[in-house]
Parts: structure tokens; C-alpha cells; sequence
């Protein structure tokens, strides 16, 4: 790798690949993180994102391939040598010990001065609100409070780079929303890389300034947020991410695509070629629908479909209607309830209607060359320390 790329990216991953025995857990993988970016690898269980941290972590060594950090190269280094720290699920405190004890427990080990630590670990409890609470126990604390802690313990030892590996799963609903803001608060304020990995879409979503979406041990797409929603490229990342609304299609020239209902529509196509197939992509909170002959409703002059109303759900700010183009082909359409009036005429189950779009809301996405799922990757242990 480029001494100037190093000098760019504060962590990066070229060729690697992890094999257990016969299972290729990630293959060929290559990125490139740059400093103080929030970083996260998404994906389905068994898709190698938890591989990949731990690599990253020196909890895995690579079968080949190169792992840089700061410019160099720690593929063979473990983990205590790393300039990394880890955030697991589970919290993996140590119940005998104060809250204050748990997060200078790294620095006591490091033998760094009795002043320095207690300076290092009340600026760590501040940031992260456990300031009032550093002489409580762990099982006096919520799941919240502890994973708090765990992460204050991370922060403390100053790494260069956090690797959190699904570090809110175990928190309720509510408590786990209200962590995300204050992660990427976190993050902000402290300037380094953090590696994040989950399954969470609305997770990855809200805390990321990129997204590694991965499937089968490989990367399917990176980019930032609004790109990987709006603009998926493959099947995989449009089916993943949100609801899918997938329309199979032939590219029928350039520029042009067929969807299999007979509809000929203009669209970017890429690389593809004539004959090719793909599948044209709509979000559902970008579809119009309206009765079959309702052509104002539907939207007039613009790309339609026709289908059957298959179901209509209240979910409270939006009610969701699923709609049955023929055979497999169902598109989901939301329409927000901003008029109780507009909600009570919207079309149920039954229904002959049209859905309509305006041109520049689909777009094309070709077949993901690993499939639409993944297997299951070996369990992996998180009781190491990093």
C-alpha cells in the first residue's frame, strides 16, 4: 500500500481475506477509513463484519492481505500492541470495582501516574454523564449506564482507533435511540476513528458518516448514508437496506430499461448492456398511488404501474399498503397521515390501483454476485481484551 494513502486514512484493509478451515468468512476485502470518521460495517449475521473488526482488533489474524493503522502494518501484532480499542455487546465489567476502578483499570496495568489516571478518567465519566455515579458498582447501574462505562474504560487508553461491535443489541428500544445520538456526540468531540458494526439499517443510518454494506464476506457498497438509502447498487443493498421495491427489468438500450410488467422507462443503465437484466428500484415513500381510471391522483404523464391492493396498516404517522404488480412482484407504498380525511379514502384491500413516480425516483440496480443472503459465520468468542 502507498505511503500516501496511509498519510490520507488512518486505517486501512487491502486484499484481506479470513478463512476458517473450508469457510471463506471474508474475502478479498479492501477499504480505506479515513481520521475521525464514524465508520460502520453493516450487514446480516454471517456476512464477516464481526470477522473484519476483530481483524482489525488482532482477535483474528488475516489468511492473507494487509491491515494498516497509522501507517503501519499490524496484521501480525496482537492486540495489546494495537493502537485500538474494543466495545463489545456485553459489557464485561468488573462487578468488585467502582465505576471509577473499572475505567482506570487499563491505566493502573499501563502503571501510568496515580494524577494522570485520575485526571484521564474524570474527564472520560464527564463526557460521557457518569460523573455522579463513579463510586457505584456495576450492578447498580442500568444496561444503559454500564455500557456507558465500557465505553469510558475504551476511551480513557486514548486509542487511535474504537471498534464497537454491536455495543447497543442488548439495550431496549428507547434507551438504544437515545445512545446513538449521544455515541456520535461522543465521537465528535474526541476526533478519532470508531469502527462500528450492526445489523441495525436505521442504526447505520443515523450515526455513520460512511456505510460498508457486506453480504457474504464481501462489500456490496460504501458510501455515505443518503447514497446507500437513495442510490443502492445492487439487489442485495436495495433489499437490505429500508423496504425493497424491486421491479424486475431487461436493459432494452442505452439508457432504457423494460420492466417485466411491458413498461419501457428512461434510466441511468451504467456499464450495463442491451439484454442484460437488473431491477429498477422506487421507495415506497416516493410512490403516488390512486384508483385504476384516478389519473390525477396517480399522477398524469408519469412512469405507472397497475396492481392489486394486497393489505393497508396503520402505523400511526404513515399507513403502509402493499400492492401486488402480478405473480411475485409486490411493491410497499407509504403514505404519510397528515389528513385524517385523505386517510379514511385511500384505497383497501381489493383495490385495482395505479402507482406512479417521478422519473428521477428510480433508478437501476444489478443482481448482487453473492446472492441475497447470508450463511452463518462461525461463533466467535468476546471475551478477549483489547
Amino acid at each position: 500500500m502507498a505511503a500516501a494513502q496511509d498519510q490520507d486514512s488512518n486505517v486501512v484493509l487491502h486484499g484481506v481475506t479470513k478463512r476458517f478451515d473450508e469457510f471463506v468468512a471474508v474475502d478479498d476485502l479492501s477499504l480505506e477509513l479515513a481520521r475521525g470518521e464514524f465508520f460502520t460495517l453493516l450487514g446480516p449475521s454471517g456476512c464477516g463484519k464481526t470477522t473484519t473488526l476483530r481483524m482489525i482488533a488482532g482477535f483474528e489474524r488475516p489468511s492473507e492481505g494487509e491491515i494498516r493503522i497509522e501507517g503501519e502494518d499490524v496484521a501480525t501484532l496482537p492486540p495489546h500492541k494495537r493502537p485500538t480499542n474494543t466495545v463489545f455487546q456485553s459489557y464485561a465489567l468488573f462487578p468488585h470495582l467502582s465505576v471509577e476502578a473499572n475505567v482506570a483499570f487499563g491505566l493502573k496495568r499501563k502503571k501510568v501516574a496515580k494524577d494522570e489516571i485520575a485526571e484521564r478518567v474524570a474527564t472520560e465519566l464527564r463526557r460521557v454523564g457518569l460523573a455522579a455515579d463513579a463510586n457505584r458498582r456495576p450492578s447498580q447501574l442500568s444496561g444503559g449506564m454500564q455500557q456507558r462505562v465500557a465505553l469510558a474504560r475504551a476511551l480513557v487508553n486514548l486509542p487511535k482507533v474504537l471498534l464497537l461491535d454491536e455495543p447497543l443489541g442488548a439495550l431496549d428500544l428507547k434507551l438504544r435511540k437515545g445512545l446513538q445520538v449521544e455515541l456520535k456526540r461522543i465521537q465528535r468531540e474526541v476526533g478519532i476513528t470508531f469502527v462500528y458494526v450492526t445489523h441495525d439499517q436505521e442504526e447505520a443510518l443515523t450515526m455513520s458518516d460512511r456505510i460498508a454494506v457486506m453480504n457474504r464476506g464481501r462489500v456490496e457498497q460504501v458510501d455515505v448514508p443518503e447514497e446507500i438509502y437513495a442510490r443502492p447498487t445492487t439487489t442485495f443493498v436495495a433489499g437490505f437496506i429500508g423496504v425493497s421495491n424491486l421491479m424486475p427489468a431487461t436493459v432494452s438500450g442505452p439508457g432504457k430499461v423494460k420492466l417485466d410488467s411491458g413498461l419501457e422507462v428512461a434510466a441511468s443503465t451504467g456499464a450495463l448492456a442491451a439484454g442484460e437484466g437488473c431491477a429498477a428500484v422506487v421507495r415506497p415513500e416516493k410512490l403516488r398511488i390512486g384508483l385504476s381510471g384516478e389519473t390525477e391522483a396517480a399522477g398524469d404523464g408519469l412512469p405507472r404501474v397497475e396492481g392489486v391492493v394486497e393489505s393497508s396498516v396503520y402505523l400511526g404517522t404513515a399507513t403502509q399498503i402493499v400492492v401486488n404488480l402480478g405473480g411475485d412482484v409486490r411493491m410497499t407504498v407509504l403514505v404519510p397521515n397528515a389528513d385524517e380525511a385523505e386517510r379514511q379514502r385511500l384505497p383497501g384491500g381489493g383495490a385495482k390501483v395505479v402507482l406512479s413516480w417521478e422519473p428521477d425516483h428510480m433508478h437501476v440496480v444489478t443482481e448482487s454476485v453473492g446472492g441475497d443472503s447470508a450463511d452463518p459465520e462461525p461463533a466467535l468468542s468476546t471475551n478477549q481484551e483489547g
